[in-house]
């Protein structure tokens, strides 16, 4: 059996840029993309926890409240549970995912997709994020694959290039509309399509 190993945003989770930003500067209107991701990449990588990273940024208050707000309106893109039942009669699955180790956790319970996966590897909780290939490892070590047992799909072109150092086939899930030479699939119907007829 082969490995299928997903990207969460962009892939399962919508919005490839997120809501993150505009719903800060509801509050803070004057902090800038590169004010925000000074602190959020170190979050996403375990430096500071999801509240610190509030509180880092200057939100006061309830502090927990306003993080539920936030992943509240985070949306998962719902082929995905048509999707993961069919593919995992052939491959096994496996998540692999820059986030906060609380963002992850909580939107994985929350659209109840722990189940789908035989292995899930987060940033936040690995303290290395992609496209370091040591994270690509470490998920291959959980699934006990090789990297050329592996499809890797990403919406980040750069993390297809580190996937493919390693030796695995890529997909390009291509929900930013950008211009790629290699596989790509505009949504998981088509994905379904293109892994079990390559069977």
């Amino acid at each position: 059996m082969r490995a299928l190993i997903l990207d969460m945003y962009g892939v399962i989770i919508k919005d490839p840029e997120g809501g993150l930003l505009p719903f800060i500067n509801r509050t803070f209107p004057n902090l800038s993309r590169d004010d925000v991701y000074l602190h959020w990449n170190k979050a996403d990588v375990g430096e500071l926890s999801s509240l610190d990273f509030f509180r880092k940024l200057g939100f006061e208050g309830d502090l927990d409240k306003i993080e539920k707000e936030y992943l509240d309106t985070v949306e998962i893109n719902h082929s995905f549970f048509e999707f993961a039942p069919l593919l995992k009669k052939h491959y096994h699955l496996a998540l692999l995912s820059n986030d906060l180790s609380e963002w992850s956790r909580y939107l994985r319970d929350k659209f109840k997709i722990n189940d789908y996966f035989d292995a899930i590897t987060v940033s936040g909780d690995v303290k290395i994020k992609k496209p370091d290939v040591q994270i690509f490892k470490l998920t291959l070590d959980k699934l006990g694959h090789s990297a050329s047992d592996c499809i890797y799909v990403d919406d980040r072109r750069f993390n297809l290039v580190a996937a493919q150092s390693l030796g695995m086939d890529t997909v390009l899930f291509n929900s930013r509309n950008v211009q790629y030479e290699g596989k790509t699939v505009a949504n998981f119907e088509e994905l379904a399509n293109l892994l079990i007829h390559n069977k």
